[in-house]
């Protein structure tokens, strides 16, 4: 028996708004069309990569831009047995944090090698696609640079 003391409505979530990507994320996006990556320098000489426009400590703006190796090291994994849908592969691959060469942090993206290949500290390079377009998925995935 429902209870009609209960009101109840249908809700949409919604963001209405466009953001500009602005210098920092807009120079990680040409870069990423390009076919190369950049991170961004804090004043203590790091270099977050994927870039961000404030330091998360100190919430001073970052703006000095610095280009970072397309290949480095994975810092911690997990296997993905099981691919949904809208996933990079239909076919089981790993996601990585991988640490690229030149950056203090590392970025998240997909690894495609066999399950027995992907170890925390393997080295792995970009596979960039074909016609790039400025969005994150011009990496296609990792791959092991000894591939």
């Amino acid at each position: 028996m429902a209870d009609d003391s209960v009101l109840r409505t249908d809700l949409t979530l919604e963001y209405p708004f466009n953001r500009s990507t602005g210098p920092v994320v807009g120079a990680f996006l040409t870069a990423l069309r390009e076919g190369f990556l950049v991170g961004v320098r804090r004043a203590d000489g790091s270099v977050l990569v994927p870039p961000i426009e404030y330091d998360p400590e100190t919430a001073t703006p970052l703006t000095e831009i610095v280009e970072v190796a397309d290949a480095g090291v994975v810092t911690s994994w997990c296997w993905n047995g099981e691919p949904r849908p809208l996933q990079p592969f239909d076919v089981p691959f790993a996601w990585a944090l991988i640490r690229l060469d030149g950056a203090d942090t590392p970025m998240l993206h997909a690894v495609r090698a066999d399950a027995d290949a992907v170890a925390t500290g393997m080295r792995v390079r970009a596979q960039w696609r074909a016609e790039r377009e400025g969005h994150i998925t011009d990496i296609e995935c990792f791959v092991p640079e000894s591939a």
